[in-house]
């Protein structure tokens, strides 16, 4: 009957032991980044928010004074032709706006997309070295 060799019972647990820290270690990194991308992703999504209210209402306000302006401009002659065709225009626009709002959101950009790369690349490493 074959005895066990101590050494290498011990170099087996201890192999085990620095890949499953190695393991863990490549894991929190990949956390790390996950969670970097999460953070910016978030303060981009804020900005955009923040932007965009502001660009909402500055023009919409605009709007709304440009049509009061011609509106009183040809009040004595071409009222009712003005405001018909300032209202055209705007729902032309917003149409426009709408139609690209729903290309934007159409576009499939990927969230996390470091921390897939570097999961991909962890994954063949561990591939080719099996």
């Amino acid at each position: 009957m074959a005895e066990k060799d101590p050494a290498s019972e011990g170099g087996l647990i201890e192999s085990i032991r620095k890949l499953a820290i190695t393991l863990v270690g490549v894991l929190q990194t990949r956390l790390e980044i996950f969670s970097t991308e999460l953070e910016e992703a978030k303060l981009q999504l804020g900005q955009l928010l923040l932007l965009g209210l502001v660009t909402v209402f500055c023009l919409g306000l605009g709007v709304v004074l440009l049509t009061v302006f011609f509106v009183v401009l040809f009040w004595d002659s071409y009222r009712l032709p003005v405001l018909g065709v300032m209202s055209g225009l705007f729902l032309v626009l917003g149409i426009f706006a709408a139609l690209a709002l729903r290309a934007k959101s159409a576009e499939n950009t990927r969230m996390f997309s470091s921390t897939l790369a570097e999961l991909s690349k962890d994954r063949e490493q561990l591939k080719n070295n099996l």
